[in-house]
């Protein structure tokens, strides 16, 4: 772990490699596990202001879900997150023609019916970030699921933080992920 500004960084971010690999995962990470994805406090109005642009996107499981539950929930941390299907499916999941998990979020985002393009946690993974009081956790989160990624990043040689610069700038800034960058070329010349 390291210190870059307010936040203590897993080097795992670093030392590991991973790009999607879909075509092999099938997005099984947005229809396992026993979650929705995070929310961050400011996406719960963005959220239900977008909904309206996004429904037409979705499955009517999704909608019937968030229907009844609405379009974020809350666990019993008090943290906020997506909705799901029965337990399992993101209520925002939509599936292509080859049946891949896609987001319906992002879609509505493609096609220029929002600028929100989808929740921040789901735009960084595997990167999944711990707010404190005094200072944020970025850690990479290990999914078996996304063995075939970690394969591909390894083939492709690209890191974790470079899989998710564009998640990572728009959680802290350009600045922030440069000095990420100048910390992680100054570990590959140590290693030499």
């Amino acid at each position: 772990m390291f210190q870059l500004r307010k936040t203590v960084i897993s080097e795992d971010i670093l030392d590991k490699e991973f790009v999607c690999n879909l075509s092999a995962c099938k997005g099984a990470c947005c229809v396992d596990g026993d979650a929705g994805a995070p929310l961050e406090q400011e996406e719960l109005l963005t959220l239900k202001k977008i909904l309206p642009k996004v429904k037409k996107f979705l499955r009517k499981e999704g909608l019937e879900a968030i229907e009844s539950q609405g379009p974020y929930t809350t666990n019993e941390f008090g943290e906020h997150e997506t909705t799901l299907i029965e337990g399992a499916d993101c209520a925002y999941v939509i599936y292509d023609e080859k049946g891949v998990a896609l987001c319906g979020i992002e879609e509505a985002y493609n096609q220029g019916e929002t600028s929100f393009k989808k929740p921040v946690s789901c735009h960084l993974y595997p990167v999944r970030i711990k707010q404190y009081s005094e200072f944020a956790a970025v850690n990479y989160d290990k999914w078996e699921i996304c063995d075939d990624a970690c394969s591909l990043g390894k083939e492709l040689q690209v890191p974790v933080y470079r899989f998710v610069k564009q998640a990572l700038i728009r959680k802290f800034g350009e600045q922030w992920y440069e000095e990420l960058d100048r910390v992680a070329k100054e570990r590959n010349v140590k290693k030499l």
